[in-house]
């Protein structure tokens, strides 16, 4: 047989290199495999801005540190279980959910209407003066890192929209999204509620008629405790530390009211 009659390597027969299994090296890294559970971007956040959760948290705190205050500087100023100490738990959760309400009302409603006087200032600048203001929003985007060219392009594209730049112009500005400002009436209503619901828990065992003031000093000090460790459940420190916190400041405020109480009371008798 001559060479020519010879099958080439690769046809029937005679397997080609590629075709021959040939054994990885011992220390060779395994083959990647793909990472199934890869980032999909379809994560969510927790409304931030949506103005109910500080007045919620603010409402409730207060709601009941400075009733379970209120009712432990009367219960140190006159004798256990009067009836003077629910009429007071009473007029502080009514008052106090009122006020509360009241100045939440009044603090969101005043910066919704500072925002949106900005927000104007804003709008009357970029019809005025769109070149200038289209240069300073790609001067923004330059400061944060973007090459000069995109930065541009960026800016040229926002501002062929007059309302999609306003609202460039105001979160970059005034770092707020005029399309979300915090509700003042949800502020207020959140505050009263959570008010109330907190001014409520110390004058419960008083309710149910307990002459002292230790059920309400325990039901206090524990809602105290449950209210920090909530909280933690929407910022970064731990719950132990957030409802430890609670207690002692509540405690402390409850204990010094109560000290108040018995200096003032006799005197007052």
């Amino acid at each position: 047989m001559t060479d020519a009659d010879r099958p080439a390597a690769g046809d029937e027969g005679v397997p080609s290199p590629s075709a021959v299994d040939v054994p990885a090296p011992a220390d060779a890294a395994p083959a990647a495999v793909p990472d199934v559970s890869e980032h999909a971007g379809d994560h969510t956040h927790r409304d931030v801005t949506g103005g109910w959760l500080r007045p919620a948290v603010f409402g409730a705190m207060d709601g009941l540190v400075s009733n379970f205050a209120l009712i432990a500087g009367m219960d140190g100023g006159t004798e256990s279980g009067s009836k003077f100490i629910v009429l007071a738990g009473l007029a502080g959760l009514a008052a106090g959910a009122f006020s509360m309400a009241a100045g939440e009302y009044t603090s969101v409603a005043s910066q919704r209407e500072l925002a949106r006087a900005e927000i104007e200032v804003e709008r009357r600048e970029i019809q005025r003066h769109p070149t200038d203001e289209e240069r300073e929003l790609s001067e923004t985007y330059q400061a944060k890192g973007l090459d000069p060219d995109l930065a541009e392009q960026v800016a040229k594209q926002l501002h062929a929209n007059p309302d999609q730049a306003l609202e460039e112009h105001v979160r970059e500005e005034l770092g707020v999204d005029l399309n979300d400002l915090p509700s003042p009436v949800v502020a207020a209503a959140s505050s009263f509620i959570c008010f109330a619901v907190g001014a409520f828990v110390p004058l419960l065992p008083y309710l149910l008629g307990a002459s002292s003031v230790l059920p309400a000093l325990v039901m206090s000090l524990t809602a105290l405790f449950v209210c920090g460790a909530v909280v933690s459940r929407v910022t970064s420190r731990s719950w132990w530390y957030s409802g430890l916190r609670q207690l002692i400041l509540g405690a402390t405020a409850a204990a010094l009211t109560y000290f108040v109480g018995t200096l003032v009371g006799p005197g007052l008798g």
